[in-house]
């Protein structure tokens, strides 16, 4: 099976499915991560972004489910975000490298590496992580045993409805975001464009039958703005670190390099991501949608004509 809600299938059904079985791979995860914590801890925390951006997608047939289990992945999600913020800081600074071979030759940011090497492998060792697992683990066997409580309309209009608004109200964050991030330029407002854009990704792979517009190459684009979100958003966290009392990155003289190529890396990322947002999320979400419930319509009546004419 895949992650897709296939249209000849009742919403109900294939909504419980494909929950049940992003949150059994979670559970997967989250057993590898014992002994993989760098791999595990990322891969579980993707999963639990597919099952609440599905929940999002489905949330106005059953809110009350929908909004308690969201609420309830994003407390998983959190108790595994230092593990995995560690690592990604790690990551930064080698693309930093990568990007400016010139400036970064002589070893100058080393120092700040180090650092952060010997941060993660604290995180990673220590019985927080473990704990961390473990209350996950429980919480998610929890939320599979409760999936069969989702009940959502089956008939076809309704059905139709309640996935075009909720893809929409998704394309409505997108755009709040966006214009946020082009008054002000905060990072909280790229970092909730960034979010936007993974649930909008996800959308379009659980509604590849149903998407009205050639759904390959906008996909494809919008996963490039994710990355290029993500990579913006640990450079603020970076930085944030940078500035946080304590020190905890080193002394300025070991830190100097590393300020000076975040604020040139944060300044070029932010454009291209502003640009390429735009290009995505600049259309009305409401027109778009309106194509979406009609051939969501027609998509999801197909197979109840076909059985009442056999």
């Amino acid at each position: 099976m895949n992650f897709r809600i296939d249209p000849r299938l009742p919403l109900t059904g294939e909504v419980r499915r494909i929950l049940a079985e992003e949150i059994g791979k979670a559970i997967a995860h989250l057993e590898m991560a014992r002994e993989k914590p760098e791999q595990g801890v990322h891969k579980c925390r993707k999963r639990l972004k597919s099952v609440r951006a599905l929940l999002r997608l489905v949330r106005f047939g059953d809110e009350p489910f929908c909004q308690t289990e969201n609420e309830c992945y994003k407390q998983v999600s959190a108790l595994l975000a230092g593990p995995r913020e560690a690592t990604a800081l790690i990551e930064t600074v080698d693309r930093l490298a990568n990007a400016f071979p010139e400036q970064t030759a002589g070893g100058g940011l080393d120092p700040v590496r180090d650092r952060l090497v010997m941060r993660q492998h604290e995180l990673h060792s220590g019985a927080g992580l473990d704990a961390a697992i473990n209350a996950a683990m429980a919480a998610c066997r929890e939320g599979l045993e409760r999936v069969d409580r989702l009940s959502l309309p089956d008939q076809p209009e309704q059905a139709a409805d309640i996935l075009a608004e909720g893809a929409r109200a998704t394309l409505r964050r997108a755009r709040k975001a966006l214009d946020k991030a082009i008054s002000r330029g905060e990072a909280d407002d790229f970092h909730d464009l960034r979010k936007a854009a993974k649930t909008h990704s996800m959308h379009l792979s659980l509604l590849g039958r149903l998407w009205p517009t050639p759904i390959k190459g906008r996909r494809k684009e919008v996963d490039r703005l994710g990355e290029q979100l993500g990579e913006l958003h640990d450079l603020f966290v970076m930085r944030a670190l940078l500035d946080a009392e304590g020190e905890p990155l080193g002394p300025p003289d070991e830190t100097k390099l590393l300020r000076k190529l975040l604020k040139r890396s944060e300044k070029s990322l932010s454009k291209a991501c502003l640009a390429e947002a735009s290009d995505l999320f600049g259309d009305s979400p409401k027109r778009s949608m309106r194509k979406l419930a009609r051939k969501a319509r027609n998509d999801l009546a197909a197979p109840h004509e076909e059985a009442k004419a056999a």
